[in-house]
């Protein structure tokens, strides 16, 4: 189980980093959208917004492939794999298979279940 951890650690940096280092460097050229979705790209492109989510995953990227702050690189990427497969599945269906392989990085966060226990509480507890 650790080692299947390891390796989704590693295959989630490598494609966040990689996806993100694109959105700003453009080195594998993907066609517009059409539609729906290319519209709303369109409009996320123009006002510069993609900036925003493109370092995010570099960021979070490059700290899932250093093995360091590992519960702040899923946090920062949680919101982005929301927006990704709401996208996907309500304007994009044709990519939707991408996306769908995401689980594998579950398996990394059920490791890491105890950095993320206080999220889940009803009520703050005071220390000490």
């Amino acid at each position: 189980m650790r080692t299947a951890s390891v390796i989704a650690r590693y295959l989630a940096g490598v494609i966040f980093l990689v996806m993100g280092l694109n959105g700003f460097l453009n080195f594998i050229p993907f066609p517009p959208p059409a539609g729906v979705a290319g519209q709303f790209m369109g409009a996320l492109y123009v006002s510069h917004y993609l900036w925003v989510i493109f370092a995010f995953q570099v960021i979070a990227g490059v700290l899932l492939l250093l093995n360091r702050y590992v519960p702040l690189a899923v946090a920062m990427l949680a919101p982005v794999i929301v927006n990704i497969l709401t996208f996907h599945v309500l304007m994009a269906r044709a990519g939707f298979l991408w996306p769908s392989s995401w689980p594998a990085v579950g398996r990394d966060l059920h490791r890491r279940a105890t950095a993320f226990s206080g999220l889940f509480q009803s009520r703050l507890q005071p220390r000490g």
